[in-house]
């Protein structure tokens, strides 16, 4: 007779209240700030939850914290305006990392850019806004004097 170790029972306990420290946990210190700006947070704010971008939950918090502040109370305010001061944190994490990544693709465009000129320069390459080189100032020369007497040819046929 077989045993079998049930995976059915594997299906239920992964279904059903997942136990603490399995899987990756929302307050650990060392989480992550999501890069992207469109990321939704869900919020458990001090009376109310709320769900939004970090600049939205950023922006309710504040409101909130001044109309409790309009109503007095000074609790309440001082806890909505520690929430909107989180996500004030995390927008400015936000925005350095896609700063920094900027700043990264910045610099690989222009690594890509010096080796492309680089192998240009290697093969003997030249843009139309560059200036030949004393060298291949000679070659050139010799290329138009050519076709400026291909040109002149042409032009005493057509004449006659």
């Amino acid at each position: 007779m077989k045993v079998h170790h049930g995976s059915m029972n594997m299906k239920r306990i992964r279904g059903r209240h997942h136990r603490a420290g399995s899987g990756p946990s929302r307050s650990s210190s060392n989480a992550q700030t999501p890069l992207n700006r469109n990321h939704v947070f869900d919020s458990n704010g001090p009376d109310l939850r709320v769900r939004g971008t970090a600049q939205q939950l950023f922006e309710k918090y504040l409101q909130l914290g001044r109309d409790a502040t309009g109503t007095g109370d000074r609790i309440l305010a001082e806890a909505y305006f520690q929430h909107a001061e989180h996500y004030f944190r995390i927008l400015n994490a936000m925005n350095q990392a896609a700063e920094k990544s900027q700043q990264e693709r910045n610099e690989r465009q222009q690594q890509r850019q010096r080796a492309y000129e680089d192998r240009r320069e290697a093969r003997g390459e030249r843009g139309e806004d560059e200036a030949p080189s004393s060298e291949q100032e000679g070659d050139y020369a010799s290329e138009r004097s050519s076709d400026e007497d291909h040109d002149r040819r042409a032009a005493e046929v057509e004449a006659e």
